[in-house]
């Protein structure tokens, strides 16, 4: 079962004098129900706006997006800023957090707009969160109390708040040192290992060498991809994979 389709999907910019830039070009892409896919390419590949485009964050030129067998490429913004908040959760390299919030307020935020009424146990469930991602102690603290990689975590909290079918990450480890990057990186494996749906963009071999498939963008094309199974954690071969993506990019020419 696929969880979110897209076919013949195209994307252009206008490039000033009537003149425009093609930057994803006719992409056909399926994800199934609990997949953990990595999206990787030089820069100016297109892969950030595959995913904005294919969430349903930017309009496309052409093609269409099914999510959950629901076409959304043609829904109005206010139902599709529904469906987002309700399905959809989003972890970016730039945490967006809010200054004048503190950081279990950051996280609750969402929640509160999607169902007011359940104050009670929305706030437990923010609490579980901070407490599996270990930041618990730090509810209270505004943004600027705390490192980049709890930032992060608290992004990762905002994101499941709402229980999405879906996780899209924009190089969400991009901004960390390589010890905040590998915590954030296990919590995600983790959330992947309770049957969310993951779709990650990413330059860095480690992140995607946990995917189970990895696509190489250029020039606005999937021009290949490479399936590496599931990553399972307990069989310690990490490295293993890191080691067969890597040949496999430099291949690509990567």
């Amino acid at each position: 079962m696929y969880i979110l389709e897209a076919s013949g999907l195209s994307k252009a910019y206008s490039s000033g004098q009537g003149a425009k830039q093609l930057v994803l070009r006719e992409i056909q892409l399926q994800i199934a129900q609990g997949e953990f896919v990595a999206v990787m390419g030089p820069s100016g590949s297109g892969k950030s706006t595959l995913l904005y485009t294919i969430s349903g964050m930017d309009g496309i030129s052409a093609g269409r997006v099914v999510f959950k067998g629901r076409e959304i490429s043609s829904l109005a913004e206010e139902e599709l800023a529904k469906l987002r908040l309700h399905g959809m959760g989003f972890i970016f390299q730039q945490m967006h957090l809010l200054k004048n919030l503190n950081i279990r307020d950051n996280i609750i935020l969402p929640a509160y707009r999607a169902n007011k009424n359940r104050r009670g146990s929305i706030n437990k469930k923010a609490a579980e969160l901070m407490k599996r991602t270990g930041i618990a102690a730090l509810a209270e603290r505004d943004i600027t109390q705390v490192s980049g990689g709890q930032m992060q975590r608290a992004a990762i909290c905002r994101a499941l708040i709402n229980e999405p079918d879906i996780l899209f990450g924009d190089e969400p480890t991009g901004a960390l040192n390589s010890k905040a990057a590998g915590e954030i990186m296990e919590i995600i494996a983790e959330i992947h290992q309770t049957g969310t749906t993951i779709l990650l963009v990413t330059h860095d071999t480690k992140v995607a060498a946990q995917a189970e498939r990895v696509l190489y963008m250029l020039d606005g094309s999937i021009a290949a991809e490479h399936r590496l199974g599931r990553y399972e954690k307990r069989n310690n071969d990490l490295k293993a994979r890191e080691e067969k993506l890597t040949a496999w990019l430099m291949n690509m020419g990567f």
